[in-house]
């Protein structure tokens, strides 16, 4: 199904606070998008919306053209994982996967079995008694092997260690590959995952800080190092995320898509241009300090 996803000026308020203020975004088909935001940044709130479970204070959202809440047409095809509790679950891995069956039209059974293989999970202990690594591992099968229109994976990798995230990063890539959907990773392990990324999404403080493509994003920002002098020359009037300065030698962080003439003055000058990684970019986007200026 073609389910597109378009967010107008969406705001969402509970218990006096306002968790997400006029927020806009489509989402498309065949993208991998990185929802990133500090913590209470409104990340789960925003999902909480695409998954049908709150519906905004105002604004619209749309799925497929239609209003997503309690809507049966589109709920079966939007599948929101996160980290859960499974400390009171007796059910074993296989009594999900044949929920999942009757209730996921594109639900693959032979693939979640084959990835509960890989993963070391399993399938008929119950839920309870495995590790939390294995539980996030569970998880991420759940969502992968749904193979929902809109995949949601909200930080399902938290307890999985080093190899088993590289394995469910691997899946990732290979799933849109093969079956390609929108498939949302909300992350705070920004540099580990960034090259997953095809579009990015910061959240700050309930806001859309950020929306716009990977690699327009991170061709947005560098760092210039150089004599002191000749550096803040060259920066004057430019974004500045943050500056180090060791003797005469200083490197400023900017946030400014350079133009050719301005790349040719800095190699002129004797300038380093170097590249920031979105981690950089998140970090210094959203510190307090910067917003307060």
């Amino acid at each position: 199904m073609n389910l597109n996803v378009v967010a107008k000026n969406i705001s969402l308020s509970y218990k006096g606070v306002e968790a997400l203020k006029d927020v806009s975004f489509t989402l498309e088909q065949g993208k991998t998008y990185g929802l990133i935001g500090r913590n209470g940044a409104g990340k789960t709130t925003l999902l909480s919306l695409l998954a049908s479970y709150r519906e905004p204070t105002s604004g619209s959202l749309f799925i497929g053209g239609e209003d997503p809440f309690e809507n049966r047409n589109i709920m079966p095809h939007v599948g929101f994982v996160y980290e859960t509790n499974y400390s009171d679950e007796y059910d074993p891995p296989s009594s999900y996967f044949e929920f999942a069956e009757r209730y996921r039209p594109n639900f693959d059974r032979g693939y979640a079995e084959e990835l509960a293989s890989r993963f070391k999970i399993p399938l008929n202990k119950p839920l309870k008694e495995l590790s939390s690594g294995k539980q996030s591992a569970f998880n991420a099968t759940l969502g992968l092997a749904s193979r929902s229109s809109i995949t949601i994976l909200d930080e399902v990798y938290l307890a999985m260690d080093a190899p088993t995230r590289d394995l469910f990063y691997k899946e990732v890539i290979e799933e849109q590959a093969q079956h390609p959907r929108i498939m949302i990773l909300s992350t705070h392990l920004v540099s580990e995952m960034e090259y997953l990324f095809d579009h990015v999404l910061i959240l700050d403080n309930g806001k859309l800080l950020v929306n716009e493509p990977f690699d327009e994003l991170v061709s947005r920002g560098a760092a210039v190092t150089g004599s002191s002098k000749v550096v803040d020359e060259f920066v004057n009037g430019m974004t500045k995320l943050n500056s180090q300065q060791l003797g005469d030698t200083k490197s400023v962080m900017i946030y400014e898509k350079l133009s050719e003439k301005q790349w040719a003055e800095a190699e002129r000058q004797g300038l380093q241009i170097g590249p920031i990684s979105l981690q950089e970019l998140f970090i210094h986007l959203t510190k307090e300090e910067l917003k307060d200026d």
